[in-house]
């Protein structure tokens, strides 16, 4: 087993041959707790509610989701017109769960690309071999991210991160957390920090108790301190993940990313963002066509279902933003890293074979 190797041990999204196994990450650390998803609406709802997160491992949940409802489908009837009709609206329903990651609706999109023209039960055989596809691919993708990434690092580095982007938020070794543990088992990285990123402290929820996991030696800051640890000289890197990366290198990540890489960027820091190619989408131009998603106030008002606001009160809670591409430094992805990432760079990128 490698050094990377041993930091990949968590799984949150699973198939066992007849169901989809989702780690409730809400629960997440107080308890680990499975959720069985058998079709189109548990798994759409499972998205939603955010029980399933991070744009990878929304995209590979989404793809089973797919192959489930082609089941269900088929199960009910094998009349090609019946089955069609009945799971083109089991993927709408999927793809409705959450706007703002590109990998649900990717993924949706393969599946149906590689069912197309095939008769009910063809589809049900061929969805499901394309979820596991999916599956397999990122766990790849992942390896190769963490390598690209890494060799950027110089050893005694400090880095901060925000949000999850491990393997709750993956289908392996994770993205943004992918970078930072082979920066950590490369001894390039010496100091690890996880914003708790508000409302849902993915940060201080998840993000802390991987790297716990995995016995790297982390801390947790507030949202607000990200500049302060800038300015201290604590960190030199800001690594995140995104959910969507624009035709010009622009990126979308939870709310605070933005926060984060303006202050790296004043205080000398530098930014990676590390994403699959799957998270680009060369269709929006720039950040400024993302539909950013915003959720209920509640989430902001209230913390495990007591009111923390003042009574009355009411609350705006948009869980994304953009980061331009003018502060990302590097972009990762397993084509390649990008330095600078702007439209010719990213159509660099775009014309390499799939």
């Amino acid at each position: 087993m490698s050094d990377l190797q041993r930091f990949d041990r968590v799984r949150a999204v699973r198939y066992d041959g007849e169901h989809l196994q989702l780690l409730d990450q809400r629960r997440l650390p107080a308890t680990q707790t499975w959720l069985r998803c058998t079709g189109a609406a548990d798994t759409a709802q499972a998205i939603t509610d955010l029980v399933v997160r991070g744009a990878p491992a929304i995209g590979i949940a989404a793809a089973y989701g797919a192959a489930l409802a082609a089941r269900a489908r088929l199960a009910e009837s094998n009349d090609p017109t019946e089955f069609s009709s009945g799971w083109a609206a089991d993927l709408a329903l999927l793809q409705a769960a959450r706007p703002t990651a590109v990998n649900l609706a990717w993924a949706l999109q393969r599946v149906a690309a590689v069912c197309a023209g095939l008769d009910p039960q063809q589809t049900t055989a061929r969805a499901l071999a394309e979820a596991e596809a999916i599956a397999a691919e990122d766990v790849a993708a992942n390896y190769r991210m963490a390598e690209l990434g890494a060799a950027f690092l110089a050893p005694g580095c400090g880095v901060l991160t925000h949000c999850n982007t491990g393997s709750l938020a993956t289908g392996g070794l994770g993205t943004a957390l992918g970078v930072v543990r082979a920066g950590v088992a490369a001894g390039r990285v010496s100091s690890v920090y996880a914003a708790e990123t508000r409302p849902w402290l993915q940060g201080s929820r998840l993000t802390l108790w991987e790297l716990l996991e995995d016995g790297i030696d982390a801390r947790l800051i507030a949202d607000g301190a990200g500049a302060w640890l800038f300015a201290s000289g604590r960190a030199q890197w800001l690594i995140v993940g995104a959910d969507r990366v624009c035709a010009n290198g622009d990126a979308a990540n939870k709310i605070g990313t933005l926060a984060h890489a303006v202050a790296a960027r004043h205080f000398g820091a530098r930014v990676m963002v590390v994403a699959p190619w799957s998270t680009v989408d060369l269709a929006t131009a720039e950040g400024a066509q993302i539909e950013i998603e915003e959720r209920a106030g509640e989430e902001l008002l209230a913390v495990a279902g007591q009111r923390i606001a003042a009574p009355g009160g009411q609350a705006w809670n948009p869980v994304f933003d953009v980061t331009s591409a003018g502060l990302i430094d590097v972009l990762v992805t397993e084509r390649g890293a990008l330095e600078k990432p702007d439209v010719a760079g990213i159509a660099r990128l775009a014309a390499q074979a799939d």
